[in-house]
């Protein structure tokens, strides 16, 4: 983002984005702290630590649609900083543990799945208060931000959060993530929230099944999400089996592989900075197009290293993984910000968060298909898969938009009566 728009854009939604940025520190941090005392300070094994992560992930699949709907419901600020909150105790809770030494494996996950709870609420909530926040000109500046600091969380949380541990203990990692959590709720309080025109509120079944049809009766809404469940499950399938992939075929030892895993969050950076000049530049739905087109080259890429073992093939593979997922992110956020009723913001942004169930499915794919026929194999099929979700997008009507859809309002019959 330029120093203009940064200058442009309100100081209520500034608040937020700092918010935003400590929030997603606090979970990069805590999420690489929590595997790591479990090995180090409890002496755990790989299958216990299967576990923790699964109590880090399944709040997404359980909570992110009733998220979704309280959203739609209460004040989007009160509930990210009540979600916050709900984080920095339980991560509170965690170093209390460790501090009397009472911390155990069970407690552990406990807490950890309590804190995810806090970032599922926070995740669902943050692009549906954006909108209110800033004028329609200005999305896709201030998605930029918000991808930005995620882009910056993610890439160096997880190694603040290792540091962290391994030099001054694991409760100075946890006391770190609960002072930015803290941050954030204290951020979140400063933002004056506008008033939301009042609708109908009905069982929550029935809301919930509303915002489903909405996204899935779409004609721009339900392309995109196909495509990024599609694109997920291929991504993964890549970053399963790199690992030992580049340990044996590319001869890299684990500095080199660092260094190429490296690159996907330098790509993401990359994007995030470049985003909002190539937003202005070319037609939206280009923009739209460029995300999983742009994965579909980097699996070809990463496939030519079956043929010519190159590291930096790898290396230029990871690279483009993170450029083209986030201009794919920022401009798919800022047309479902556009095309969605305020009063269903909420539920439309935690349908979003569920495609990432097909995460799971991709390393899941990756270890049988793997497992038979090698990691070669599993490169092959990524391209393929790739190359499926790069024409469900190519072939919808999203990507024949010129410029950013028009805000959309209320329909009258959601409209509560006076």
């Amino acid at each position: 983002m330029t120093a203009i728009d940064a200058e442009q854009l309100p100081d209520t939604f500034n608040r937020l984005a700092w918010s935003n940025l400590a929030a997603q520190s606090a979970e990069q941090i805590a999420l690489a702290a929590a595997p790591i005392v479990a090995v180090l300070l409890l002496g755990v094994g790989e299958g216990q630590t299967g576990l923790l992560q699964t109590a880090l992930t399944l709040p997404f699949v359980l909570f992110a649609i009733p998220a979704g709907l309280l959203a739609d419901r209460w004040s989007r600020r009160a509930l990210m900083a009540g979600a916050e909150a709900l984080r920095a105790v339980a991560l509170l809770g965690i170093l209390v543990l460790i501090w009397i030494g009472g911390l155990t494996l069970s407690s552990l996950a406990l807490l950890c799945f309590i804190a995810v709870c806090g970032t599922v609420v926070y995740s669902v909530a943050a692009p549906s208060l954006v909108p209110s926040l800033v004028p329609p000109a200005l999305l896709p500046a201030a998605n930029t931000r918000i991808e930005l600091a995620r882009t910056i969380a993610f890439a160096s949380g997880p190694a603040l959060g290792g540091m962290l541990v391994g030099w001054l203990g694991a409760a100075a990692a946890f006391g770190f993530a609960v002072a930015l959590s803290t941050i954030a709720v204290v951020l979140l309080a400063g933002i004056h929230e506008p008033p939301r025109t009042q609708v109908v509120r009905r069982h929550p079944v029935h809301d919930i099944k509303l915002g489903l049809q909405f996204v899935f009766q779409h004609p721009l809404l339900k392309p995109v999400f196909v495509t990024q469940l599609i694109f997920g499950a291929a991504a993964f399938m890549i970053i399963a089996v790199f690992v030992p992939y580049a340990i044996r075929h590319l001869h890299l030892s684990a500095t080199g592989v660092g260094a190429v895993l490296a690159m996907y969050g330098g790509g993401m950076v990359v994007g995030a900075l470049l985003a909002t000049r190539v937003m202005r530049r070319l037609p939206f739905g280009t923009v739209i197009a460029l995300g999983p087109v742009t994965g579909f080259v980097a699996s070809l890429v990463m496939a030519l290293t079956v043929w010519w073992p190159w590291p930096w093939l790898a290396a230029l593979s990871f690279f483009l993984l993170g450029v083209g997922p986030i201009l794919w992110v920022i401009s798919t956020t800022t047309l479902r910000q556009s095309v969605t009723p305020p009063s269903l913001l909420g539920r439309v942004s935690a349908i979003n968060i569920l495609s990432y169930g097909a995460r799971p499915i991709g390393t899941g794919i990756a270890a049988v298909v793997g497992g038979l026929y090698g990691a070669e194999f599993c490169l092959y099929l990524a391209v393929a898969i790739f190359g499926w979700q790069a024409m469900v997008i190519l072939t919808s009507p999203a990507v024949a938009l010129e410029r950013q859809p028009d805000m959309v309002g209320e329909p009258a019959a959601a409209l509560r009566s006076r």
